[in-house]
């Protein structure tokens, strides 16, 4: 009788590999025939809980770089800064996204058919998109694709089942978050209409904001833009940036409902509906619960949220039914959509996280009764570009040298923060680089993008009336000093501090609640 083989040694390292190879191929759409040499990354990735077998069916899945790009990133990081022009840093939203390429969109379909055909059909057509995407000549130039069906079934069930679409975008990049496609879609082909939120206005100046709103309701007729801030000035304390410009945010520990923001978005709806739906309770909500405080820590109340069932089957739409005014809310993931939630409520109904896709599932929520890892240096080289770092940051050079690259900026992080390896205790520049992104994505590093033709007009937009609705959004009643892309003139002398240090010391900006002063702004 044959022995037994031995077992051979399996070490650790190797285990892990092996479970991450398995994770990677069962993450590898299974309706794609395409014959492609992309490896699938799921974001969020979560373990099979117990009762929750489809717990990643709405994951993020983009593909993998490949070595030969990671290796090209890795020397580029190594090459000295070239930094960008304030031209420069202006975007056109038809550089992101090319006129002839549209999101994919749900295939044609009637009630004869079952919901497995409907499957199969919607799995084919994805597939196709797919391929299609990946022989254009734009496939190189564009950015992480989601290649998760569920999640666009998410948005063809929202786009289907609402009367007026709520696009949130991220002001500081907003030409790069508002597709002209989903508008032509939405406005043009479906006749729906659209109001488009620019969030965390707070983070940049109010000149900006209002040139990137005439920007795009003059690039898109008929598109509602208003104003949104989670954080308008009676939910903050202390000052707003350090000496050397870094952006500082601090909570206060009981906040009030975003009375402002959600009084624009209010007025908007009230436009669209022209009297067809009675919104006078979501009207007397805002006046009732603007100065009622909640804790943002407190659970989510997930009594006032329905959590659907899984369906993306059939849907007839019909307009205003039984008088309700059906609004969806989409855009990408760290935009502000959950926060946003939560401040026209004025309370915690849906659960707030800084990774991207947390909320991940198909949510219904009633406002009242009638309305219901990329290569890690790639991310300083593109802040590094277009802010003076070294100079936010108050860090020296790691080698003493006069010449910045990107790798400079995360060992010269990584040794002011003390980051060091665990076994060598070498300079973390991985840890480094991540802190570095989630400052700029929290906005303590605050890089903000602006419109075609905003540098040349940059005078015309800081005297314009629009300004003072902007600043009544953010609830601040004095003059707010607006440093250019987060920089100060201030020297560095004096007490250094590091980002996560907030002084209490220096005057906190005189704030008031304005929406008892509604009436009085034409």
């Amino acid at each position: 009788m044959p022995q037994a083989r031995r077992k051979t040694p399996f070490s650790g390292k190797a285990k892990k590999q092996q479970l991450q190879a398995k994770k990677n191929k069962n993450l590898l759409l299974s309706s794609s025939t395409s014959s492609n040499a992309y490896d699938v990354v799921s974001v969020n990735y979560q373990p099979k809980a117990r009762g929750r077998s489809d717990a990643n069916r709405y994951a993020l899945k983009f593909y993998r770089e490949t070595d030969e790009e990671l290796k090209m990133k890795k020397e580029d990081a190594l090459k000295s800064l070239n930094p960008v022009s304030e031209k420069d840093m202006e975007i056109n939203p038809s550089d992101y996204f090319p006129s002839d390429i549209s999101f994919p969109k749900r295939p044609p379909w009637d009630f004869t058919m079952s919901v497995a055909q409907l499957d199969a059909q919607e799995q084919k057509y994805f597939r196709e998109y797919i391929d299609g995407l990946q022989a254009s000549e734009h496939w190189k130039d564009m950015s992480y694709f989601e290649l998760n069906l569920e999640t666009w079934r998410q948005l063809w069930r929202v786009l289907e089942m609402c009367d007026v679409l709520l696009l949130i975008v991220d002001v500081r990049f907003a030409g790069m978050m508002f597709p002209p496609s989903l508008y032509e879609y939405v406005v043009k082909h479906e006749k729906k209409d659209m109001i488009l939120v620019l969030n965390k206005i707070d983070l940049v100046p109010a000149s900006v904001v209002a040139a990137w709103k005439e920007y795009l309701m003059n690039r898109c007729p008929g598109l509602k833009v208003v104003y949104f801030t989670s954080c308008p000035g009676y939910n903050l304390r202390g000052a707003s940036s350090d000496k050397a410009g870094l952006q500082v945010r601090r909570r206060k520990g009981r906040q009030r409902m975003c009375a402002e923001g959600a009084t624009k978005i209010l007025e908007a709806c009230k436009e669209i509906v022209n009297g067809q739906v009675d919104l006078t309770s979501w009207e007397k909500k805002i006046a009732e619960e603007s100065k009622i405080e909640f804790d943002e820590d407190d659970d989510t109340e997930v009594g006032e949220t329905i959590i659907q069932q899984a369906d993306t089957s059939y849907y007839s739409h019909e307009k205003y039914k039984n008088g309700i005014l059906t609004i969806g809310c989409v855009g990408q993931p760290n935009v502000g959509k959950s926060s946003l939630m939560n401040a026209i409520m004025g309370r915690k109904v849906v659960s707030v996280s800084k990774t991207p896709g947390h909320t991940k599932h198909f949510q219904t929520i009633f406002l009242t009764s009638q309305v219901p890892s990329s290569a890690h240096y790639m991310y300083p080289l593109y802040l590094a570009e277009r802010l003076d770092l070294p100079k936010l940051l108050r860090m020296d050079h790691p080698d003493n040298d006069d010449t910045w690259s990107p790798r400079d900026i995360c060992d010269g992080w990584a040794k002011k923060r003390g980051y060091l390896t665990a076994k060598a205790a070498r300079l973390d520049t991985y840890r480094a680089a991540n802190s570095l992104l989630r400052m700029a994505l929290d906005g303590k590093i605050c890089l903000w993008l602006r419109p075609p033709g905003f540098t040349e007009e940059r005078d015309k937009y800081e005297s314009c009336e629009e300004i003072k609705y902007v600043k009544w959004v953010q609830a601040l009643t004095n003059e707010v000093i607006e440093s250019d892309s987060g920089n100060s003139d201030n020297s560095d002398s004096g007490k250094d501090s590091d980002a996560d240090s907030e002084s209490d010391g220096e005057e906190q900006t005189a704030i008031a609640n304005k929406f008892a002063a509604l009436a009085h702004v034409d």
